[in-house]
């Protein structure tokens, strides 16, 4: 397998709001809570874990829109003002950490869920795999989901 270069770039879907991630995402999941349903029109999304200060917005300026999470944490959504594209998301006050929405790199081939966040709010038609790692809510120890993506081998360590 391959590893993905590094920086890892992305953007919006018209292009107006691009960006530059320095350091490898910390861990990739799919999150069901409704929050994430809501945002995306979908039943899950693709969010990578990244390091706050590796990441940074190489043309545009995003739109911010800002909520109570059904963990009961106060976020932030940054967001294309053009297109209406989430970026990624944020929390106030900040823990250093973002999560990204992974459909928006350019290079999606690092696309595989280490695990999956707020299962007890998934759709009743999605199948877990047998193997899959499973959080009925917000976890307060991400270390199973680090481990498990840092062992797919896309960026190396």
């Amino acid at each position: 397998m391959a590893s993905v270069e590094m920086p890892l770039k992305g953007g919006c879907q018209c292009g107006k709001l691009r960006y530059e991630l320095s350091a490898p995402p910390i861990t990739l999941y799919a999150c069901h809570c409704t929050n994430c349903q809501k945002q995306t029109g979908s039943a899950f999304v693709l969010s990578a874990a990244v390091i706050e200060s590796s990441f940074s917005f190489t043309e545009g300026e995003p739109a911010k829109v800002e909520w109570t999470a059904d963990s009961g944490a106060n976020r932030y959504g940054l967001f294309c003002g053009d297109c209406g594209g989430r970026i990624c998301n944020g929390q106030t006050p900040s823990i250093g950490i973002l999560s990204l929405r992974a459909g928006t790199a350019d290079d999606k081939s690092w696309m595989k869920p280490a695990a999956h966040i707020w299962v007890k709010s998934a759709q009743s038609w999605f199948r877990f795999a047998e193997d899959d790692l499973l959080f009925d809510g917000q976890p307060t120890d991400y270390s199973p989901a680090v481990e498990r993506f840092q062992s797919y081998g896309f960026f190396p360590v």
